[in-house]
């Protein structure tokens, strides 16, 4: 058996809809991996597909803890491998897409991160739409986060260098992750291949709590930034009140 190349945390709580998507898409990339599924105490039928990949997982467990970014940071820790990434339960690799990522990877030896592009896709119709990503600069991560976590793998070395994800955030983990993952090791290299798909469905964090998010993004910028692009308020009001209000009016009945 071959040593694993790349170490994938599975942070997940009840999501057993969209795991089983998660883990096959994984298992289907061709490359060497140790996958680690971060259960928070499911009660939605997640064990039983988390049992049904048991075989080929490296380690799992299912008991309530301190939130996704403290999963995050436990899965990654208990592997070995010199890449590292988590995906989201409810999100999904392309075909190919983590090997397009490890080979991005293995070839810009300088770079702590490779990222490509994504799309965002509609649950409820399955509407692909793509992901606003660009070639990386820190200005344009300093107007928007340029990057979509789950078309992204980090090279082991830098991520135990910052420490991983801060667990004290909740919403903007990967963002910060992308700041920190900079100032500390340089650029990134950007892969013109869509790689991943970022579910948007209700039950996402960002849909549930606009301002919230939109609160911890602009403190980000502002300590990494030093100061933050008119653009965040600029955007905001639309991004938190006026997409607010649509998702209500589409749950009344008329």
């Amino acid at each position: 058996m071959k040593s694993p190349l790349v170490t994938i945390a599975v942070p997940s709580y009840n999501q057993g809809k969209f795991l089983d998507a998660a883990l096959e898409s994984i298992f289907a990339q061709g490359v060497p991996v140790e996958v680690f599924v971060m259960d928070g105490g499911s009660t939605d039928g997640t064990l039983e597909v988390i049992q049904k990949w048991e075989p080929f997982l490296a380690g799992w467990r299912s008991h309530p803890d301190a939130g996704q970014s403290a999963a995050i940071n436990e899965g990654i820790a208990l592997g070995s491998a010199p890449y590292v990434t988590w995906l989201n339960s409810d999100d999904y690799y392309l075909p190919d897409g983590l090997k397009a990522l490890l080979r991005a990877l293995e070839q810009a030896h300088e770079a702590p991160v490779a990222y490509g592009q994504a799309f965002h896709e509609k649950t409820e119709s399955g509407i692909r739409k793509p992901v606003w990503v660009q070639p990386f600069s820190a200005k344009a991560l300093a107007i928007r986060c340029i990057i979509c976590q789950p078309a992204t793998l980090i090279r082991r070395t830098a991520w135990q260098a910052v420490n991983g994800v801060n667990e004290s955030l909740h919403m903007v983990m990967d963002y910060d992750l992308w700041w920190k993952l900079y100032r500390h090791a340089g650029e990134f290299v950007f892969l013109e291949k869509p790689v991943a798909i970022n579910r948007d469905h209700a039950c996402t964090k960002t849909n549930i709590n606009r301002k919230a998010h939109y609160s911890e993004a602009i403190s980000i910028v502002r300590f990494y930034n030093g100061h933050v692009p008119i653009k965040w308020y600029i955007y905001q009001p639309y991004s938190v009140w006026w997409k607010s209000l649509i998702k209500y009016l589409r749950t009344l009945s008329f």
